[in-house]
């Protein structure tokens, strides 16, 4: 076993602690820009709803223009209107869709690394 003297402890506490200062500043930072970045299109009468990968570069999406939901075809090069929607026939209209969306992703990444650890420990 290699002994480690008090300065390589030292050593390592400090790189442990500006490892965690520096990320907490980066959370920081990134929820001001994104309520920055919110506060600057709030109360526009644009918004996506939804969009969803079709093809390579290729998007569909729903969006909200006024009161009235558009169907839109986004590739790399174009944007093609495709009909309104009615929102009756939506299923779910969530007015920060995007915030839920990474929470769902985040919790299922979350319960699979719990699941593969639980699996591994099994063994």
């Amino acid at each position: 076993m290699i002994l480690l003297s008090t300065s390589a402890y030292a050593q390592l506490i400090t790189v442990l602690v500006v490892f965690v200062v520096v990320l907490a500043i980066t959370a920081v930072v990134t929820k001001w820009l994104a309520n920055y970045q919110r506060s600057q299109n709030s109360g526009r009468n644009i918004e996506v709803i939804e969009t969803t990968h079709i093809a390579n570069n290729k998007w569909m999406q729903i969006v909200r223009v006024g009161n009235v939901y558009k169907v839109l075809a986004v590739s790399k090069d174009n944007v093609t209107y495709l009909g309104d929607i009615d929102p009756s026939e939506l299923k779910e209209i969530k007015p920060d869709g995007s915030k839920s969306a990474f929470k769902s992703m985040f919790e299922k990444a979350l319960k699979k690394d719990q699941n593969s650890s639980n699996d591994a420990k099994d063994e």
